[in-house]
């Protein structure tokens, strides 16, 4: 109970004061409140019961200056202290527009998304817009991550000049670099282009290590829709992974992986749509996959929604994989909705292992995965969503996970 007590009541503290705040100063204070207690066994068979408070709170024309507040983030711990259930602040952040002419401003921990890399970053965000044909924009601060000990001297920098170009090609350039407690990790360019024509939308992304001197990340594709029934995509992906320059891992040769794909989509009747997929992996170390997907799904439009997909995966090596997804989910009424669904994988691994020469193993994996869902829609802006899910495999056995989470929307 206590440690429910410090988990719920500085939420709650901060939506009241913000509710006063925004009577007083003429704001608007949106969000949303979502109270989770999860609980499964650990692979010591312990029972872990994480709970988590997250908020999402967005705060708009602060003291009628047009400032707005984003925020979301998460209070957490676990009631048995068998997992590490850590809070994380995902982020929070003063934005303004026109805060000079052309000039509009984020203050405080973003995500930063470019060509060139990403990150969360504890810093600033300047976008200098319509400087004739392009877009300018700077970013720089602290490079926040959840998993590792923040330093002070953990620095990202960067930029991006984008723009519109005759009519219908979009173009990014930007740049990235990344400090390692003071020693400098990556050093990033991208490229991002997209050409829209009529029914054809033909895309490519670049990533350019220039620490190491090779291109990280290419993507190339297109999509055609020749009509309101038909989508057609294909696309082409490259991947190398990046080490930063002060991990021990950078001296090490990695493999690239490579994948040719092919996906067409096809809307039978309003919210229900039909696809297929085929794609071709590409590896170096082991022999080339070959994986095909196929399903229908039903979006909710009255009261019925689901999936049914099947996947096929083989390669020369015997390392196949069949697999089935299905998922049905049912509106008894307005207050009421349930679901009932699986996800069953067929994983064949066939490992070897040399002792004296003639010794060999085969390891055989399979996995099950079955749960139920129910969701309650008390007002509007309440509601109460619960599952509980058995999942199998001969690789780690079973177990038991449920979950419930409280929803307030404000």
């Amino acid at each position: 109970m206590r440690m429910w007590l410090k988990a719920a009541l500085p939420l709650v503290t901060l939506c009241l004061t913000f509710g006063f705040v925004s009577q007083a100063l003429a704001v608007t204070v949106s969000g949303r409140t979502s109270t989770v207690l999860e609980w499964f066994d650990t692979a010591e068979e312990e029972t872990a019961v994480p709970l988590y408070q997250y908020l999402n709170l967005n705060v708009t024309n602060i003291a009628d200056k047009g400032w707005h507040l984003r925020s979301y983030g998460r209070l957490s711990g676990d009631l048995n202290d068998e997992v590490d259930a850590d809070s994380r602040l995902y982020y929070v952040y003063l934005q303004k527009r026109n805060l000079l002419k052309k000039l509009d401003l984020k203050l405080g921990r973003q995500f930063i998304i470019t060509a060139a890399g990403a990150s969360l970053v504890d810093g600033i965000y300047l976008d200098y817009r319509n400087l004739g044909l392009v877009n300018l924009a700077f970013f720089g601060g602290g490079d926040a991550t959840f998993y590792d000990g923040y330093h002070a001297d953990d620095t990202v920098i960067g930029g991006e000049l984008y723009g519109q170009f005759f009519g219908t090609l979009a173009a990014s350039i930007s740049y990235m670099q990344k400090w390692d407690q003071g020693d400098l990790s990556h050093e990033l360019l991208g490229l991002d282009l997209e050409y829209d024509v009529r029914e054809l939308d033909v895309y490519s992304e670049t990533q350019f290590s220039w620490l190491t001197d090779e291109v990280t990340y290419f993507v190339l594709g297109g999509n055609y829709q020749p009509n309101t029934k038909w989508t057609l995509n294909t696309e082409y992906l490259y991947s190398l992974p990046v080490f930063s320059s002060t991990s021990i891992y950078s001296v090490f040769a990695v493999d690239e992986y490579q994948e040719l794909s092919l996906e067409a989509n096809f809307r039978i009747d309003n919210g229900f749509n039909a696809f297929g997929r085929y794609v071709h992996e590409y590896y170096e170390s082991v022999d080339d996959a070959n994986v095909f997907e196929a399903g229908i799904e039903k979006l909710r439009t009255l009261n019925f929604s689901g999936y049914l997909i099947g996947t096929y995966r083989g390669d020369d090596d015997g390392q196949d994989l069949y697999g089935a997804k299905a998922y049905a989910a049912y509106l008894f009424s307005p207050k009421a909705e349930a679901g009932i669904g699986f996800h069953y994988d067929v994983l064949e691994r066939e490992l070897g292992f040399i002792s004296d020469g003639t010794d060999s193993r085969v390891d055989d994996t399979t996995s099950q995965r079955y749960w139920i869902d129910a969701t309650t829609y008390i007002t509007p802006k309440l509601n109460v969503q619960g599952k509980l899910e058995y999942v199998q495999s001969d690789l780690w056995d079973e177990y038991t996970r449920g979950r419930v989470r409280l929803n307030i929307l404000f």
